[in-house]
């Protein structure tokens, strides 16, 4: 059963409602040009056509962001313009709104005809290590017979700065990366990575105006900075990585490609699937403390689809809640130092790992460092990706009236580029 509109139908079980209505920035045949759109069930409502329609006391003035090719300018605003673009848009694509109204067609494009970018133009990534799931997994694989977690990772969301100029949208291939290795713990070697991973994780995007340096943003104030949510695969190069990251950590092993979700999930939209912060197992200092709920209850899933393959294969089944540290404590935390942020800085969140085998969020956790393989539904083996493999990972948040999606965030794994002569030695 669907409800019908003259412009639009939207499928009842459909990953975008009008409760949801992310933005994203596409393009399409008819028009190349990147611009500002609202998923709305199947369909792209491209925001130029209306731009004049937001008149509201935040947005009068402010038309013009919605001309734009990214959302940076958007997010720049405050959370009272977010919230009147979020309203102004529901009414208008109510059943008795005014995008019924056939002069309005052409503001809709098929989502299936449409290509995405990214969203926003990245000026900064972080990527945290917030699952405590993950880090007692990874600590007992590779520091045997000591505390799985290191003595910091109870005190503080431990982080690092990313590449965000290899950061790319949902659909872009990744190529398997050379470097060095040291396959025999003796000496390195160079050699395409043989041991190529996903990380499930979930970010969130930095909007309204930018801090100054030396500026902390207090914990009381990090929900007026973020403006919504993607799903993220950060790939890594497990054996590049084992080699490299002591002392200062991930470094070429990650900065192949960063793969993000084209959707911007606002937390509005979020809003209704908050859930219990977790339970601290240390006090945490009092510039991390917070008692309002901001975790939440967001499905997570991942699929591979094997090379050649017609049919993907779940391999991970999770959920966002079961992160340690809040976006509220990680934001609270980067800027503690008085580390300035801008609209459009995307922080990760680390791999997110359940309690259980098959909520682990890497090929890292499920083949438990390639000792127990992997066995995908047609019974092929995997202890890490193989050329050609593709990775889809999912998110939504379902209240049984309606389902908050975030769309796929995908990537197939291509063959490491042969090195040209010289780069051996």
């Amino acid at each position: 059963m669907c409800s019908t509109m003259k412009n639009f139908v939207i499928p009842e079980n459909t990953s975008f409602p009008i409760e949801n209505l992310p933005y994203g920035v596409f393009s399409s045949i008819e028009d190349t040009s990147p611009r500002i759109g609202v998923a709305v069930g199947e369909k792209i409502l491209d925001l130029r056509f209306i731009k004049h329609l937001f008149n509201g006391p935040f947005l009068k003035e402010n038309q013009h962001v919605f001309e734009e090719s990214t959302l940076n300018s958007f997010m720049g605003l405050d959370r009272k313009a977010w919230a009147e673009a979020r309203l102004t848009l529901q009414k208008l694509l109510a059943e008795d709104g005014q995008l019924q109204d056939s002069p309005y067609s052409r503001a809709f494009v098929d989502q299936a005809k449409a290509k995405m970018h990214l969203p926003f133009s990245i000026g900064d990534y972080t990527d945290f290590y917030s699952s405590i799931h993950h880090a007692r997994n990874v600590g007992m694989m590779f520091r045997k017979g000591d505390s799985p977690l290191l003595k910091n990772w109870l005190h503080l969301p431990v982080g690092y700065h990313g590449r965000a100029s290899s950061v790319v949208v949902s659909g872009t291939p990744i190529k398997r990366p050379w470097g060095q290795i040291c396959p025999d713990n003796s000496k390195p070697i160079f050699s395409a990575s043989r041991f190529v991973d996903f990380e499930l994780e979930v970010g969130f995007v930095i909007g309204s105006p930018p801090t100054d340096l030396g500026q902390p943003v207090p914990i009381e104030r990090a929900d007026e900075h973020i403006f919504g949510m993607v799903l993220v695969n950060d790939w890594s190069a497990r054996d590049i990585q084992k080699w490299e990251y002591v002392p200062l950590g991930p470094f070429g092993s990650k900065n192949m490609g960063t793969s993000i979700s084209p959707w911007v999930v606002t937390m509005e939209a979020l809003e209704p699937f908050k859930t219990q912060n977790a339970i601290k197992e240390e006090q945490p200092l009092k510039y991390l403390q917070h008692t309002d709920d901001y975790n939440f209850d967001i499905k997570l899933e991942v699929y591979l689809k094997p090379n050649g393959a017609t049919e993907s294969y779940r391999i991970s089944e999770t959920n966002y809640k079961y992160l340690y540290w809040t976006p509220k404590q990680q934001l609270a935390h980067h800027t503690i130092t008085g580390c300035n942020i801008k609209p459009g800085d995307l922080m990760a969140s680390g791999t997110i790992s359940g309690p259980t085998a098959n909520s682990f969020g890497s090929m890292l956790e499920l083949s438990w460092n390639g000792e127990k393989p992997l066995i995908l539904g047609n019974q092929e083996t995997r202890k890490s990706i193989m050329d050609g493999d593709e990775i889809i990972l999912t998110g939504f948040c379902d209240n049984g009236k309606y389902r908050i999606g975030f769309g796929q965030c995908s990537g197939v794994l291509l063959p490491a580029n042969q090195p040209t002569e010289g780069d051996c030695t």
